[in-house]
């Protein structure tokens, strides 16, 4: 992402108190000149009785809820431009809900999706299909999810690289990603940092180092051992040390907001957040399905729940979208004169 012209707000609760994500979708449009469409999907299914609403009703009501979907969302839209910024409102009945979504950025070739983060854990997300999760999964366009309330001020933007590319991500994404992040933290006049999380030697590794003669003989001593732990230890941080400088050539991130943490990526990129007291992660993900995803995980969904900030996540730019293009309209429950339910 090099620049922001079009930014796609996701409006879940059009009846809201608040609007954090607004509130920053404005900001960013103010820093990048950029035009926002505030959107609401209408995906609450309908509920029709056979035997007293005919067509004509079903269609009155489906028009009656977008109207007052849309008056109230240029409510909003009129706080925007007493700002001067650009905002067109729209209101579809489409669902599931993070599908709408992404099919409207699609639509309106949108740089950036913002949305408010699913309140509460993800209990097995990939059950209930919550939506952030599968925006995060699924949407080709970038996707800041907005997990804290407070307005950016010059905020630090911590970009989650990953230089020795666990499970074959791609090599093109951490300049993606660090790209995505110069250009938030320029526009907001933030600071850029650096993460990258690295494994540890593991023992078996140096096991594998020590001749079994050695070993068979005794001559291998336990403070020998810790010695070339501590030596193979030391090689670790080197690679990854060479790893992380190559990375950031050229980025002008400062040594002291560069961090190389040994650790797994959810608590290493949750850890450095902290330490830079970070407003903004940015971080890539690469979708996976069936048992690979349950077993592997996606280190952008796991870390949903473990940071207080706001998540900034991209895609490779060969990522294939699998949501249908064509929106599926209002789903309507008839209801029979016996009480069963039954989809339209």
């Amino acid at each position: 992402m090099s620049t922001i012209r079009r930014i796609l707000v996701a409006v879940k609760d059009t009846q809201a108190t608040s609007y954090p994500a607004v509130l920053k979708a404005a900001q960013i449009a103010r820093a990048c000149n950029a035009k926002v469409q505030l959107f609401h999907a209408l995906a609450t299914p309908l509920y029709a009785d056979v035997s007293g609403l005919a067509d004509q009703s079903l269609e009155g009501l489906e028009h009656d809820l977008r109207r007052n979907a849309l008056a109230r969302l240029e409510v909003i839209a009129e706080q925007l431009r007493k700002h001067s910024i650009r905002v067109t409102v729209t209101a579809e009945w489409d669902f599931p809900s993070h599908e709408a979504i992404i099919r409207q950025a699609l639509r309106g070739k949108a740089d950036l999706i913002i949305a408010s983060r699913h309140s509460g854990r993800h209990t097995a997300p990939w059950l209930l299909r919550l939506t952030d999760w599968e925006l995060v999964r699924q949407s080709p366009t970038p996707v800041l999810l907005v997990k804290n309330p407070h307005p950016y001020r010059h905020p630090a933007v911590l970009a989650a690289i990953d230089p020795a590319h666990t499970h074959a991500k791609p090599l093109l994404l951490d300049k993606e990603i660090l790209r995505t992040a110069r250009t938030i933290s320029e526009a907001l006049h933030g600071k850029l940092n650096a993460v990258h999380a690295y494994a540890r030697a593991p023992i078996g590794s140096v096991l594998g180092a020590v001749p079994r003669e050695a070993i068979k003989s005794g001559l291998m001593t336990p403070h020998l051992f810790k010695k070339m732990e501590a030596k193979m230890q030391r090689l670790a941080l080197r690679s990854a040390q060479a790893s992380l400088t190559r990375a950031l050539r050229g980025t002008r991130i400062a040594a002291s907001r560069r961090y190389l943490i040994a650790s797994d990526p959810v608590h290493a990129i949750a850890q450095a957040a902290q330490q830079s007291n970070s407003a903004i992660v940015v971080m890539g993900a690469v979708s996976r399905s069936g048992y690979r995803r349950l077993l592997i995980g996606n280190t952008a969904e796991r870390i949903l729940d473990e940071l207080s900030c706001d998540l900034l996540v991209v895609k490779p730019a060969k990522f294939r979208c699998q949501v249908p293009r064509t929106a599926n309209g209002p789903k309507v429950l008839m209801l029979t004169p016996a009480g069963a339910a039954g989809y339209y």
